[in-house]
């Protein structure tokens, strides 16, 4: 029998090192792997993966649920389950997949939320001033917020930018996403010269001689940290009165809800977000949809009337 210490290291630094997995994802298959075996009631030398079945697994799911765990968090456990027996079972610590029999909980299905068009306007006023400001951190927040809409980026994927990202004439984007992938976002030219006038200013000011070669940085030279561009949004959601949830993510969601509704292409939004399938994009139909429902409810006669038949 493998011991499950060594097991799970092995796996966690398999899904580091050569699925380069971020390390937050790495803490969190850590987390639901250690929850599973405390519910175990034994110790980490103790664990006998051979003798877990897949009704173990089922009563695990309904303790989890009954803790009052939604199906979105259950189904995120199960999912690091099975990957640590799927990876058993590669290297030989397990002879079967008890996850064949382990389906995934049904949960209602959440709409992105995202920034209304006309909202999205003031929002953009805002970033024109804090780009023409003299204020560097003032200008840097501004493009964040501008780069996150305009290319559709992830909290990661725009703080690991570099200078060297973007193409020689600023019209095109070189994203490294999920599983190490790179992508290339076109750049709106108007968009490009601002993230060139910026780096201009950076240079002027002497914070880029640091020989750090992130786009964005800190006052010190060094990459901004991820903590760092999410309250550069949110602070500038609030600022343009935007109400509900404030991140990068909604940015994302805004970007790829907006351009559905002015009739881009599902597999372009596809591409452009870097999704692996086109089920993950196809979520922004959704608010497609509602948003149709909510001008229809608002303009249709009939609606106006009490809604008669």
């Amino acid at each position: 029998m493998i011991i499950f210490v060594t097991v799970i290291e092995a796996f966690l630094t398999y899904i580091e090192a050569e699925r380069r997995y971020s390390p937050l994802t790495v803490r969190n298959y850590r987390r639901d792997i250690e929850r599973f075996v405390e519910w175990l009631g034994i110790t980490a030398a103790e664990f006998d993966p051979q003798r877990i079945t897949a009704e173990d697994i089922h009563d695990w799911i309904i303790s989890r649920s009954s803790d009052g765990l939604s199906a979105a968090s259950v189904n995120r456990e199960i999912s690091s389950l099975r990957a640590l027996w799927r990876y058993m079972l590669r290297c030989g610590a397990v002879s079967g997949d008890i996850f064949l029999r382990i389906g995934s909980l049904k949960s209602p299905r959440r709409l992105p939320a995202f920034v209304p068009q006309t909202r999205m306007e003031q929002v953009l006023e805002d970033v024109d001033d804090g780009l023409r400001d003299d204020d560097f951190r003032s200008r840097r927040n501004a493009l964040i917020v501008l780069l996150f809409y305009a290319c559709g980026l992830r909290l990661a994927e725009l703080v690991g930018l570099d200078r060297d990202s973007f193409s020689s004439d600023m019209r095109s984007l070189k994203v490294r996403g999920k599983g190490d992938k790179e992508r290339i976002v076109p750049v709106l030219e108007r968009v490009g010269r601002e993230v060139a006038a910026y780096m201009e200013c950076a240079k002027r000011l002497n914070i880029c001689n640091s020989g750090e070669k992130a786009l964005f940085l800190t006052s010190k030279g060094e990459r901004i940290s991820r903590s760092a561009a999410y309250r550069a949004v949110k602070e500038g959601l609030t600022r343009a009165g935007v109400q509900g949830k404030k991140s990068p993510h909604v940015l994302r969601h805004t970007f790829a809800t907006h351009l559905l509704n002015d009739g881009a292409d599902m597999r372009e939004i596809q591409e452009l977000l870097g999704h692996t399938s086109l089920q993950a994009t196809q979520v922004y139909t959704h608010n497609n949809i509602e948003q149709l429902k909510e001008i229809y409810s608002h303009a249709h006669p009939r609606s106006r009337e009490g809604g008669g038949t």
